[in-house]
């Protein structure tokens, strides 16, 4: 029964872990780019988009596809590594506990 209850209060703490990674993911930002920095874009870790910055030098009416394709590569790069943010988050909250391998709380 002991272990019973020792697992209970791992779970409560684990819990209120959770609850406040997911309030911190709102506010961590992560940037991706592409073009080799023509384009960057900023999002939260939970890929929410903040904003877009464009270098002028791509506004070229005849090249619209070629801009559309690296603002989309940014954005997959930016939502990449908030992927890769929360994995590491996640591994920070969980850490010590008694897990099977695989188990995705994310």
């Amino acid at each position: 029964m002991k272990d019973i209850m020792g697992l209970m209060k791992q779970a409560q703490g684990l819990q209120q872990k959770m609850a406040d990674m997911q309030a911190e993911l709102d506010t961590l930002q992560v940037e991706g780019s592409s073009g080799g920095g023509a384009v960057t874009v900023v999002t939260t870790a939970k890929g929410q988009v903040k904003s877009v910055a464009i270098d002028p030098s791509l506004m070229v009416p005849d090249e619209k596809e070629i801009l559309e394709d690296l603002i989309v590569a940014a954005l997959n790069d930016a939502r990449g590594r908030g992927e890769r943010l929360v994995q590491d988050r996640m591994q920070e909250v969980t850490k010590g506990l008694p897990l099977p391998p695989g188990l995705k709380l994310f």
